[in-house]
């Protein structure tokens, strides 16, 4: 059969299935994505990370991300205008690339997303310990997981109201650690751009191109999550214009809020050769410039923020569970249970129960472990749409987005060699980058297996979903 033959086929009309409840605007689906995104966690969390590679170069890093995730939201923006679903990126490549992509993209995505949830929660207690010492971490870690299931059953209105209450502390704390590093600048902003430097033992040194461009690995990773808009599209308001637009709104706000923030602690730290040696570099900027007191009050609000996205991504994790049973991708029992609805709040509440309970449990595996098998997956979803988006423009299958990227083909060919570039870097790396690109292959290799033994001799695996334009 050929591709174009395999990826028509799947589009279908709207069969009798359970359709969730249509009811948010760009304003409520953009806070639930926000909180997805977690622009504090992302600075507090994986910043320093970037930091501690590339050294005041990290300003450039994040800099260079930001491009690649203009030329992403771009891709991700003209692939959700077409196909809105809450299948998200599984349910766009099926119909831009074929069914078998469509289902190792489906799998790889939902074994993510199941271990991010762990991997999030598990930084809970970290920030928790500040007040609490000695919290038991992945306990804290796993209800938390439980708590956020219980309230993700609730109308997705009253949780777009949530995450924006939840949000709105996190984007206190970072504007509170903006003032700070700017009012006490020690350096300029030109030294940050012209002259980075890196640390080395107990000194610097000037900061390399290409330490500086693998730190921007890292910072696109910082980034990720604004097309998460997507898997919200069947509860949005004319979702083929709206889910464009919360896209590309939530890729500015969150380089806004995680640059602004990165820039500050660069300009503000005291010493750059005690930032970087510095077991937490941002509490100790805070508790140099703000006291011990602000330290504590922050990394409170680090914890809401934590929560906040781990009820963000159960929302998405349990639409996504929902879309897959809806689809008939599991034995019919299966799918069945995972495309109920709650009579009341209209939510996939078997769904959602699932995703927690089975990130609950995952929050007790080593977290260095957990990192290592979701660190380079979001590569191989990212490459999936950009090819997608260049082959729905060649056989017409996203003709009928309301949005269509500018510079088309620049922002696809553009991310295809920046994430090439980040596999490059990943590959050379034996501890984490190597290990991490093999768990992936292997997820992908068990979904062609399942597919192909399962799914297409079954022959009735579609994917469903209502479809604008």
């Amino acid at each position: 059969m050929a591709a174009h033959d395999d990826v028509s086929e799947n589009v279908t009309s709207p069969a009798a299935r359970p359709r969730l409840h249509r009811g948010l605007m760009v304003l409520g689906t953009l806070l639930i994505t926000l909180s997805a995104v977690t622009p504090a966690s992302s600075v507090f969390i994986i910043a320093p990370g970037v930091i501690g590679a590339a050294g005041t170069g990290a300003l450039l890093s994040f800099l260079a991300a930001a491009v690649v995730g203009v030329f992403m939201a771009f891709v991700y923006a003209e692939l959700s205008s077409a196909f809105p679903l809450t299948g998200g990126e599984y349910a766009i490549v099926g119909r831009t690339l074929g069914r078998l992509p469509g289902f190792m993209v489906l799998l790889l995505v939902l074994v993510t997303q199941l271990l991010i949830l762990a991997v999030i929660a598990l930084g809970v207690g970290t920030y928790l310990e500040v007040v609490f010492p000695g919290l038991p971490g992945q306990w804290i870690a796993a209800v938390v997981c439980l708590l956020a299931a219980a309230f993700a059953i609730l109308d997705i209105k009253v949780n777009a109201v949530l995450t924006g209450i939840f949000l709105a502390i996190e984007m206190l704390a970072l504007v509170v650690l903006s003032v700070l590093g700017f009012v006490h600048a020690q350096r300029s902003l030109a030294d940050l751009l012209v002259h980075p430097v890196v640390g080395t033992g107990g000194g610097t040194q000037p900061a390399t191109f290409a330490v500086i461009a693998t730190a921007t690995a890292v910072a696109i990773f910082a980034y990720n999550g604004y097309g998460s808009a997507v898997y919200f599209g069947e509860e949005t308001v004319d979702p083929g214009r709206n889910i464009a637009r919360t896209i590309l709104w939530a890729l500015v706000v969150t380089v806004v809020a995680e640059l602004v923030p990165v820039t500050a602690v660069l300009l503000g730290a005291p010493s750059l050769p005690a930032l970087f040696n510095a077991p937490n570099m941002l509490a100790y900027v805070i508790t140099e410039l703000g006291g011990g007191p602000l330290n504590t009050v922050l990394s409170l609000a680090v914890a809401v923020a934590i929560i906040n996205a781990v009820l963000a991504i159960m929302l998405l994790s349990a639409r996504l569970l929902f879309s897959t049973g809806r689809d008939e991708a599991w034995p019919l029992p299966v799918s069945r249970a995972l495309e109920a609805l709650h009579p009341r709040f209209g939510t996939p509440w078997v769904a959602t129960l699932i995703a927690g309970v089975i990130s609950a449990g995952v929050c007790f595996v080593s977290e260095d472990l957990l990192i290592v098998l979701t660190g380079t997956s979001l590569v191989v979803v990212y490459l999936g749409l950009c090819l997608a988006a260049l082959n729905g423009r060649r056989n017409g299958t996203t003709a009928h987005g309301a949005y269509r990227m500018p510079l088309f083909p620049l922002p696809p060919v553009v991310a295809l060699l920046a994430l090439a570039y980040v596999i490059y870097a990943s590959a050379v790396d034996p501890l984490v980058g190597r290990p991490s690109l093999i768990v992936t292959a292997v997820v992908l290799v068990i979904a062609a297996g399942y597919y192909l033994l399962w799914l297409r001799r079954r022959g009735d695996w579609v994917l469903r979903g209502e479809e604008p334009g």
